[in-house]
């Protein structure tokens, strides 16, 4: 009886401590609400909004994911052209999504189409938006060649459909980039509710220049987008849930910190596209760190040694002189000029033409030097740093149809650099750069390079190094052809026509200037050596090829994988 008692006892201090402990938890707990200030989170009465259940981030449309890692940058087996612009460097990136295959004909005709329909060029003040939008089909052209179904058929005709666009410039690649970022990122509001169902242009729809959709400006003021239409942009409740009145204050726009909005589409960096065509990830027999890997697949030759494909071509490219494919029915690699994408095995990343088919343009400004000793983390030359134009009422503004800015390239081609919806952007000033480490300019892409003293021209100690008025032409770095492009006008200030001028100085001593972006992988007009993803080669940003094109990044947010827990940690 005694132990029964005692028993008993233990019971009650047992439960009366759970009690006690139960009580301090729950008085304590932040369960639903701020671990900083112990508010609610996502209330429905009001208050900070945060999205606490987002798992990772969304695959984009078209794109594989690339892990990221530590690798060579910029180790070739040879130099056969002696260009000596590849000097090994280990370099880092941060993971990023890639696009699978190059950006094809269809793809790039769903843009044209897109632009058309929203910006009629037969209105004056988008007369030039589609015009500058269109591929050069001429690249196909040669003077001592017969080209001309290329050139009447490669973009439109649906047999070229699957085959990677060309006579793309650089700006252009860009351009359709940004396109793309608002085209999916409008998909996924829509899909999410917090934009109208087929609002996109179709039939029936009014999408008009001044009433489509940007992300940015809608992250900025949501009620703007689509000429703030209010059918159009909708709100969701915090809850979940499609707003039941237009005046319940309950309900918010979509933001970043929904995590349903997408970083935007890009065209990758040379870092991150030498690191995805290696794809070291998959080859371990090879030594990493010393750069042994010459292709984008396993081994050092360029036919596939597995049993049942033993002896085919891996890519697309340049076999010999006047040799673009191999003997029709053996030893043939399938294509004579570009290939369908996804005609050849993938890389261990699940990326395809990473060699031959096209070359690919990269963001980066060329330089023959990559400048290691400045940064080895996600290097990238070419940043030219911006902000939103902030009006005189203290709003961003937006870019309309009477202010669309138009740069006439180089060549005379005419193309829309900004278009109504978007935010206007402006340099950043010195309330960004004051005090900063990082950076003290806007325009970066000549930091650490080309300054007087880094000329070969320069004259230490002489007066010259005091500088003065036209010393920054005369100590140029990079004595590029300087053309000139302008108009004439009559005596009433019509413009009448375009002048070109042409450079034809025998000063100039190299083609680099801050207009030339870099290109790699070979393509179907080059030789075996250009397959090398660490091959290098550069070609100004407003002209175009019949063997170079583009595929799409973008940069992931959060952890560098999706896998549970890191690597080398135990699980919990």
């Amino acid at each position: 009886m005694k132990i029964k008692k005692i028993m008993a006892l233990k019971l009650l201090v047992v439960v009366a401590l759970t009690i006690g402990f139960t009580g301090c938890t729950k008085k304590g707990s932040t369960k639903g609400g701020s671990s900083a200030t112990g508010w609610k989170i996502n209330d429905k009465k009001g208050g900070f909004q945060f999205n606490d259940k987002f798992k990772k981030q969304e695959t984009p449309p078209g794109m594989v994911p690339v892990e990221g890692g530590t690798f060579t940058m910029g180790k070739v087996q040879d130099d056969v052209m002696h260009d000596w612009n590849n000097s090994p460097n280990q370099q880092h990136v941060q993971s990023f999504y890639m696009d699978e295959t190059e950006v094809t004909n269809k793809m790039y005709s769903e843009y044209l189409y897109w632009v058309k329909t929203v910006f009629p060029p037969t209105e004056e003040n988008y007369k030039n938006i589609y015009n500058g939008a269109i591929p050069d089909t001429l690249v196909w052209r040669n003077r001592l060649g017969y080209n001309e179904t290329m050139t009447n058929n490669y973009l439109r005709h649906p047999a070229y459909a699957d085959y990677p666009v060309v006579g793309v410039n650089w700006i252009q690649a860009t351009e359709f980039s940004k396109w793309r970022t608002d085209r999916v990122n409008e998909n996924i509001l829509e899909r999410e509710g917090y934009l109208k169902k087929d609002n996109k242009i179709m039939l029936g729809t009014e999408v008009t220049a001044e009433k489509s959709f940007n992300t940015e400006a809608y992250i900025n003021t949501p009620s703007t987008s689509f000429g703030s239409n209010e059918e159009v942009v909708l709100k969701k409740e915090m809850g979940g849930g499609r707003r039941p009145a237009a005046d319940t204050a309950k309900n918010v726009y979509a933001q970043r910190s929904s995590g349903l909005i997408l970083p935007e589409y890009r065209l990758p960096t040379e870092a991150e596209w030498e690191y995805a065509a290696l794809a070291l990830v998959g080859n371990r027999e090879y030594n990493i760190y010393k750069g042994q890997k010459k292709y984008p697949w396993s081994g050092q030759y360029t036919r596939s040694g597995k049993r049942q494909y033993r002896g085919d071509q891996l890519a697309n490219f340049k076999q010999g002189k006047g040799d673009y494919g191999g003997i029709a029915g053996w030893s043939d690699d399938g294509a004579d000029i570009t290939n369908k994408v996804k005609s050849y095995s993938p890389n261990d990343f699940g990326l395809y033409d990473m060699a031959g088919n096209v070359a690919e343009w990269v963001q980066d400004v060329y330089r023959p030097m990559v400048d290691d000793e400045a940064n080895d983390f996600n290097y990238f030359r070419g940043n030219v740093y911006t902000k939103n134009k902030i009006g005189e009422d203290g709003t961003v503004e937006l870019v309309t149809s009477d202010n669309i800015t138009y740069d006439t390239l180089s060549n005379g081609r005419i193309m829309a650099r900004n278009f109504p919806g978007q935010i206007a952007q402006v340099p950043v000033d010195e309330n960004e750069t004051y005090l900063r480490t990082q950076f003290s300019t806007s325009d970066n892409r000549n930091y650490r390079d080309g300054d007087r003293q880094s000329t070969r021209f320069f004259k230490f100690g002489s007066s010259d190094e005091e500088g003065g008025e036209g010393e920054e032409e005369k100590f140029r770095m990079y004595e590029s052809p300087k053309h000139k492009i302008s108009t004439s006008v009559d005596s009433t200030g019509t413009e009448k026509k375009m002048v070109k001028q042409y450079d034809k100085s025998d000063k100039r001593t190299t083609l680099i200037d801050d207009n030339v972006r870099v290109y790699k992988g070979g393509s179907w007009r080059d030789r075996a050596y250009w397959l090398d993803p660490a091959s290098r080669r550069f070609f100004p940003q407003d002209m175009a090829t019949d063997y170079i094109g583009f595929r799409c990044a973008m940069s992931k947010v959060g952890p560098k994988s999706n896998k549970k827990t890191p690597r080398g940690n135990p699980k919990n």
